[in-house]
């Protein structure tokens, strides 16, 4: 019984290091290149952003006491709306429908997020955090 459960664990052992050896191989590149981001790390609150680069804004939008002002503009296409955050609370700029989904900001309380708008349209956009809170960026 001894010498059975001896090969037994020896059987296991080697096992176990054919398993990590080739866990080990599989996970060294040699390559040469750094192996790509399959994760994404969580992403923390922004206190200041900016998405560059951007034209200068034809259009500033101030987020502050839980609105957008203005709430409803109009520009041409090619130009550059900028959203500045200065509130009690973080706010964020979504867009809402399929014309709207490269209108995406992150949370953000003190700063700027700019997007640039390169088709005619109109497009109708909310802050998650603050449903009550929506705009529309009309595009000539």
């Amino acid at each position: 019984m001894v010498r059975h459960r001896a090969a037994s664990v020896r059987v296991v052992t080697a096992g176990l290091v054919v398993v990590a050896t080739l866990f080990a191989a599989g996970c060294s590149g040699d390559s040469g290149k750094p192996a790509a981001e399959t994760t994404r790390k969580p992403r923390p609150l922004a206190t200041t952003t900016s998405q560059t680069p951007h034209p200068a804004a034809a259009l500033t939008v101030d987020v502050t006491d839980n609105k957008f002002s203005p709430a409803d503009a109009t520009i041409k296409v090619g130009e550059t709306v900028t959203w500045k955050f200065n509130d009690k609370v973080p706010h964020n700029v979504q867009g809402i429908g399929d014309k709207a989904m490269g209108i995406n900001s992150p949370i953000i309380d003190k700063g700027e997020w700019s997007h640039t708008f390169t088709q005619a349209g109109t497009y109708r956009y909310l802050c998650t955090l603050h449903p009550s809170m929506r705009g529309s960026i009309t595009v000539q």
